[in-house]
């Protein structure tokens, strides 16, 4: 097993010495975690800069002390790989973001399609899209990552569209053999850039958005012989492209 991560703020480059780990994630490495000297540990500030730390000590009940060994900066994957997460039922959300996140996304756009039942609005859209950064946050943290995904803000299909035509790859996960969709797995995918991958919502990608995509350069594609849920579908995807772009070698 990996050494834990804890979120910090910041970490400076070059920094070494003991450093007082406190707040939320203090009060989870002393108290629940329970971590003793000598036990190793790695601080991130999510954004993929990270350090190497040994414990030293507690105090109270929410302060970790630490000696951090050295400061590394991990460079951003390429390609990176975005997905474009229609907003599913309940909490199906957090479930794909938590999965997504583990299996290696770099970023999840929420997008509200014409077939989504869930509509984020006023305050509950506030609320859910900081469940959705907390999810990455965390299951970041439980898959040892030091890049955490980026959870953008709730966006409609014209900015998706938008989204797609500066990508280097753009696909539609569209399961419908008579319309046409291609195997993902034998697309010919690019070695580095963008790479977006749009997941619809239970009900499917409309006509009109798969034609205003397909007018964006985006094409339509399909993961194997089943239909998959909104929830698990940009799971799938995401581990096909990592495995077939060689991020996962």
């Amino acid at each position: 097993m990996t050494a834990p991560v804890f979120l910090v703020e910041h970490l400076d480059a070059g920094a070494t010495g003991p450093y007082v780990l406190d707040g939320p994630e203090g009060r989870h490495a002393v108290s629940v975690k329970r971590l003793r000297p000598g036990e190793a540990v790695i601080l991130t500030d999510g954004a993929g800069r990270w350090a190497e730390c040994e414990v030293s000590g507690t105090e109270g009940k929410d302060r970790l002390i630490v000696r951090m060994a050295r400061v590394a900066e991990e460079p951003e994957e390429s390609p990176r790989i975005t997905v474009v997460q229609a907003l599913p039922k309940g909490d199906r959300g957090e479930l794909a973001v938590e999965t997504m996140t583990e299996t290696g996304v770099d970023a999840i756009v929420p997008w509200a399609a014409s077939r989504c039942i869930t509509q984020w609005k006023g305050d509950r859209g506030l609320k859910a899209l900081a469940k959705w950064r907390a999810t990455a946050r965390e299951a970041g943290k439980q898959s040892r990552r030091v890049r955490f995904p980026e959870v953008t803000d709730a966006a409609g299909t014209k900015q998706v569209a938008a989204l797609l035509a500066e990508a280097d790859f753009a696909a539609v996960l569209h399961e419908d053999r008579d319309y046409g969709s291609e195997p993902l797995a034998r697309a010919e995918l690019p070695a580095d850039g963008e790479i977006v991958l749009v997941v619809g919502p239970e009900g499917g990608v409309s006509p009109e958005e798969l034609a205003f995509f397909q007018e964006a350069g985006a094409k339509a594609y399909r993961l194997g012989r089943t239909v998959l849920r909104t929830s698990t579908a940009g799971t799938a995807a995401t581990a096909l492209v990592l495995g077939r772009t060689g991020r996962w070698s």
